[in-house]
């Protein structure tokens, strides 16, 4: 009688739990539930600049959610169509981490751009920002990655001349 009494005892407890953690299937005209497949994302014009992001002209960048200016989780999508994009060493204040979703991306960490120690990245390859950590990259053919991090972000380079807002 203990042992049923206690299985049924810890399914209530499980359901209970199940129920508390995923919610309800309903879906209401406030969810904030998103699905975007990649060939529906609506790139804007590239601009340079933009918050969460190296500051590169050639750069086109989607907020998927949150904002980078503002605290809290964010996700961007940024996409680079010019092969040979360099990004130039610098650095991001807050915690984050990216995925190859397109194409080759090509990642190095370090205080100076180093073609000779950039690492291929593929699609579906993942990797990290930490904060105030100097990285920088490069294409060669168009790239698309996504990045999550914890904002508010902000963007220094080790090289001030080589930031591109500031040209």
């Amino acid at each position: 009688m203990t042992t049923t009494l206690t299985s049924c005892v810890r399914g209530v407890v499980v359901a209970a739990t199940c129920a508390m953690v995923f919610g309800s299937t309903q879906v209401s005209a406030q969810d904030p539930r998103k699905m975007i497949k990649l060939d529906e994302v609506k790139w804007p014009a590239a601009a340079g600049g933009a918050a969460g992001t190296s500051g590169v002209g050639t750069i086109q960048t989607v907020v998927l959610k949150g904002d980078p200016t503002k605290p809290g989780l964010y996700t961007l999508m940024l996409r680079i169509a010019d092969a040979n994009t360099k990004i130039q060493a610098h650095s991001h204040s807050d915690d984050r981490i990216a995925t190859v979703v397109k194409g080759t991306w090509y990642f190095g960490y370090g205080d100076k751009f180093d073609e000779a120690h950039l690492t291929a990245l593929p699609v579906g390859s993942v990797y990290a920002e930490p904060p105030n950590v100097n990285h920088y990259a490069m294409t060669k053919g168009e790239v698309i990655i996504q990045i999550t991090g914890v904002g508010p972000s902000s963007t220094k380079y080790v090289d001030v001349a080589a930031d591109p807002t500031k040209k």
